[in-house]
């Protein structure tokens, strides 16, 4: 190793470091509960155990599904302390979806709340998360070295869907998260007084990246105070002064804090809004109600954020989301490639050291996204005069609901295994409080009378509950391009 990468990264296990460093600063707020970075690090170095018991060796692939925010924050870190890969299911797939996920990245082990029959379909081995701390519990110490973070050692493995309804796994490395955490620092800010709600889940990269960034900072993170959807009337309501200064929502998130009737307190510096497209109205209302906005665009392949706007330069222009981060480049492109001059709409692609290396198992969805060290996002924007970026939207069909991603022909395959279904065309509608709403348009065989009930039933045994279509039209035939391809466009316009 270079003596030049030595300077850079910092070959540690990060949340030891930590402790070393500030063992008595607050790490976590849960409730009346406060765990210093000390009792963080120890009841790490349990699960740790717990897993290495179980068999876990550097290297190895940890799956969890369905954890508690808390029990998968001290798991993720258990993790990384042995040198293994993380893998977080989405806490909403069904079997079905996490069977296919394990086909993919094929784990070493799955850990869950509680062993129940409905997980031993995934088909991996599994253990309960009662069973893993207690055999962590009564470890010797020694029983193995915590493993330092190389910067291009790959920390987790996290989904997305494809265009084809797919899953793919990305590919997110010690280097992305660090050069991710301080280039986050950079353009908001720190203070000794911040502390961070984790209202986002830890199988998304943004809640990921919170854990990453407060113990690097040496800051709280506050859990909120019960699990579940999102709540502003209770996750928000925190007593001073364990009030969150800083926030990450999705704009279904904001819409209901606003809903509620909340005013920002005192303490509160900043609220990151990304995951989806933030609608105008909803900026201009939270915004008159004097709520901290920072508009944020990023994605899991550049482990998080690749632009923001800080709350100034979003109150003097609303809608943009910044400037790239620090040491980030972004270059608007045609479909040859070519970069198009400041205003003109195009591909976002990205360039530095946030950018992922590859999909796990997929070198053609990697080479169709990587190309000549560049990140093509398949998002559409434009850069202005003063290099602030636009994000107009998907450059394809995919779906932003309440901050998660539908893909269309995922949800259309589901409908076709029906057999009234002849044809079926999945489109996102606007929506003020989601975003968009999953809607479907549907050819019926002519010997079948199917219901919009019936239909929604069938689809919950396949997908997670937001991928389930909300609005739903039954016609005669589908509108299709001279390619034969569905026109989504025109199935737009029959809603």
């Amino acid at each position: 190793m270079s003596t030049r990468n030595v300077l850079l990264f910092p070959q540690q296990d990060w949340l030891a470091a930590r402790a070393r460093a500030t063992p008595e600063r607050p790490a976590l707020y849960l409730g009346d509960e406060v765990w210093t970075y000390a009792d963080l690090d120890r009841r790490v170095t349990e699960v740790a155990h717990g897993l290495w018991a179980r068999g876990i060796r550097p290297g190895h692939r940890v799956a969890f599904w369905r954890l508690s925010r808390r029990d998968a924050l001290v798991l993720v870190w258990a993790v990384a302390r042995l040198g293994a890969v993380l893998v977080p299911f989405h806490g909403r797939w069904t079997p079905q979806e996490a069977r296919s996920a394990s086909r993919l990245v094929v784990p070493h082990l799955l850990v869950l709340p509680e062993d129940h029959q409905e997980a031993r379909s995934v088909g991996i081995p599994m253990v309960a998360w009662a069973e893993l701390r207690e055999r962590g519990k009564g470890y010797a110490r020694g029983g193995f070295s915590p493993v330092a973070h190389l910067d291009r050692d790959i920390q987790g493995v996290v989904f997305t869907s494809g265009s084809t309804g797919r899953p793919k796994a990305v590919v997110l490395t010690w280097r992305q998260h660090f050069w991710s955490a301080w280039a986050s620092a950079a353009r908001l800010g720190l203070d000794v007084h911040d502390a961070w709600l984790l209202t986002l889940p830890l199988y998304h990269v943004g809640g990921l990246a919170i854990l990453w960034r407060s113990v690097l900072y040496g800051i709280p993170v506050l859990l909120p105070p019960r699990e579940g959807s999102f709540d502003p009337r209770t996750w928000l309501r925190i007593p001073s002064p364990r009030r969150p200064s800083l926030i990450s929502v999705v704009p279904t998130m904001l819409y209901r804090i606003l809903e509620a009737g909340m005013t920002p307190w005192p303490e509160l510096r900043m609220v990151l809004v990304g995951g989806a497209a933030m609608p105008a109205a909803l900026l201009r209302e939270a915004l008159a109600r004097r709520w901290p906005v920072a508009l944020t665009y990023g994605l899991t392949e550049a482990a998080s954020q690749v632009a923001t706007a800080s709350p100034d330069m979003v109150r003097q222009k609303p809608g943009t989301v910044g400037p790239p981060l620090l040491f980030t480049r972004v270059v608007v492109r045609d479909a040859e490639g070519q970069s198009l001059p400041q205003g003109e709409v195009g591909e976002i692609t990205v360039q530095g050291p946030t950018v992922f290396p590859g999909y796990w198992g997929d070198e053609g969805a990697t080479a169709r996204v990587l190309r000549d060290g560049w990140l093509y996002t398949g998002d559409e924007g434009y850069l202005d005069e003063e290099g602030h970026l636009w994000v107009k939207g998907r450059a394809a069909f995919a779906i932003n609901t309440g901050g998660e991603k539908v893909y269309p022909q995922e949800v259309e395959n589901v409908l076709l295994q029906h057999p009234g279904v002849a044809q079926a065309c999945v489109v996102g509608l606007p929506d003020e409080e989601w975003g968009q709403r999953v809607a479907a348009a549907v050819v019926l065989r002519p010997e079948f009378r199917v219901s919009e009930e019936e239909l929604e039933r069938f689809c919950r045994k396949y997908l997670a509950g937001f991928k389930v279509p909300r609005r739903w039209i039954f016609v005669s035939e589908l509108p299709r391009t001279a390619s034969g391809k569905l026109d989504r466009r025109r199935v737009l316009g029959l809603f």
